[in-house]
């Protein structure tokens, strides 16, 4: 577990190392806080850390590709009660809260879509309890 004060690129050392082996892994995208590490990344594991950086001189917003793809991982995840805040107090709990969400997402993606004439693809409504008036 790494302090709240420290810099993403402090916490990328800590991270990688931990990850499991991940034959496929070849390109990491990443912000201009990263150039201090590319080429120990790429000694270390042998991946190549890209950064994505802003057009020199332009002013306002400017979409720069790949980087959206976090963020929305990011919006994802902030849908779960459980994620929505840190409730957690134990970073594996947090972590395997992530994972439960990110297979349920998985998962969901894999059911086929509501089809209102193929009851084989029908997907279960779920029903809103009727209050009795009072």
């Amino acid at each position: 577990m790494l302090p709240a004060d420290g810099q993403d690129r402090d916490g990328a050392k800590a991270l990688l190392p931990r990850l499991p082996d991940l034959p496929r892994l070849a390109v990491i995208w990443a912000d201009g806080a990263y150039p201090a590490i590319v080429d120990w990344i790429q000694v270390t594991f042998g991946w190549v850390l890209t950064t994505v950086l802003r057009p020199v001189g332009v002013k306002g917003y400017v979409h720069l590709p790949h980087r959206w793809i976090v963020e929305r991982t990011f919006g994802w995840l902030g849908r779960y009660r459980r994620l929505s805040k840190d409730y957690e107090c134990n970073p594996a709990s947090s972590e395997a809260w992530i994972y439960i969400a990110m297979t349920h997402r998985m998962a969901r993606r894999l059911t086929p879509a509501r089809d209102p004439d193929n009851r084989l693809k029908r997907r279960s409504k779920r029903r809103r309890k009727c209050r009795k008036p009072r």
